[in-house]
Order: structure tokens, then sequence, then C-alpha cells
């Protein structure tokens, strides 16, 4: 039987994958983890212990830093070219470490299970912060710690406005990208209760403006649903 004549379909692609965006984000990670983002990291995790959960943990950039305290890390990655370079980053960190394909909005682990929440550069780029964080808040024990690095909208007027400016283009190139978002309202609002803040500003790349970076400690109150 011979086939019919007609349009050629290709599979449609899977919305977290950006397999180009996935292997330009690796290159230029190792430039912004050598101009001071790998020390960030470092300060990231210091102190946290027990079960983590990394949600968004792209090529595996953050598990060379966790201390010894840390008996286990579930490390999320949807996007499958930045889990393949997180999978062999794994093979030589210095805690143990498992890849799952989830999603922050849907991590794939029992309520209220983990000591501790880590969101690396994620929380830019999750379609909603709010249904993120809330995840993350029923995922921890009561008392567990959430950790985030990331950059965020600048508290100068004319910065701000900018980034509002380019946020829809911006998003579009980089695979969902925000520049201009207040993540530590966004935490404050899932019902964290925040600890700790650092602002800093942070250039990745050179060439590239420094941008308003956070360094976010806050901890799951004892009374937060997990339902």
């Amino acid at each position: 039987m011979r086939p019919q004549n007609g349009p050629v379909t290709t599979p449609r692609r899977a919305s977290h994958e950006h397999p180009s965006f996935a292997r330009a984000y690796v290159r230029l990670a190792e430039v912004a983890d050598s101009r001071g983002a790998r020390e960030h990291r470092q300060r990231l995790v210091a102190g946290l212990s027990g079960t983590v959960l990394e949600v968004g943990a792209g090529h595996g950039a953050g598990f060379a830093h966790y201390p010894g305290t840390v008996a286990r890390v579930v490390a999320l990655e949807p996007e499958p070219t930045l889990r393949q370079h997180a999978i062999r980053a794994a093979r030589v960190a210095a805690v143990p470490v498992g890849l799952v394909a989830g999603t922050a909005e849907q991590p794939p682990i029992p309520l209220g299970s983990v000591d501790a929440v880590v969101f690396s550069l994620v929380l830019c780029s999750v379609p909603d912060q709010h249904t993120a964080l809330q995840a993350a808040l029923r995922a921890l024990r009561p008392g567990g710690d959430l950790v985030a690095y990331e950059h965020v909208r600048s508290r100068h007027r004319l910065l701000g406005l900018v980034e509002d400016a380019v946020a829809p283009v911006w998003a579009r190139l980089a695979a969902g990208c925000h520049p201009n978002r207040d993540t530590v309202a966004a935490v404050l609002d899932a019902g964290f209760d925040v600890q700790q803040v650092e602002r800093f500003r942070f250039s990745p790349q050179r060439g590239v403006p420094a941008t308003e970076h956070v360094l976010i400690r806050a901890r799951r109150p004892d009374s937060a649903p997990r339902s």
C-alpha cells in the first residue's frame, strides 16, 4: 500500500525542552561561575543538612557545594539536555544525588519529606512563582529551610522600568526567564518566614550590566498547610 501524500508532521517539543538554550546556558554558566556565581552557590547551601530537594538543578553546578551534613539530594530538572549534564555532575558529587524529571509545580515526593528546598536561578523562569513556592512549602517538614539564589527586579526606579519593558521579549528568548520578578515578596506571600535577605549587584558575563541578585534564607512555619 502506497502512503498517501500529505504534510509531514514532526513530534511537538515538550514545553520543558529547550535544547539550544540549554547548551548555551551551560557555556555561559561556566563564565558566570568564574566571575562569582560559584561562591554564591557555595554560600547558598552552607549549613544545610538532612534530605534536600533542589528544584531546577540545571546542569548540576550546585552539587559540588553541598556540605557533608547533607544526607542526600533529590534534584528535579525537567529539561532533558540539562538533566543529562546534571546526571554526570551527580556521579562526582560529594553527597548522594538522585535526578528526577520533575517540575517545580509538582515535585514527585511525599509531603513534609525534606529538610530543605533549594532554588538556584530558577524562580525567575517557573511559570508561576506562587505555585512553585507553595509546592516547596508542602514538601518541607515543619521548620524546614528554603534557600534561594535569584536575580530580581531592581529597586532602582528607572532600571526596574527597563526590566519591565524588556521582560516579554527576554522571556521568549531565554526559556521563560523574567528579569523583573520580586522573588522576596513571592516567598513571603507563599507563607514562609523569611530569616535573611542579602542583596547585591552581579554581572554574570563581560559586557552584561550588573543586575540585582538576592540570597534568601527562609523557613516553613510549624503551622503551614501541607495540602
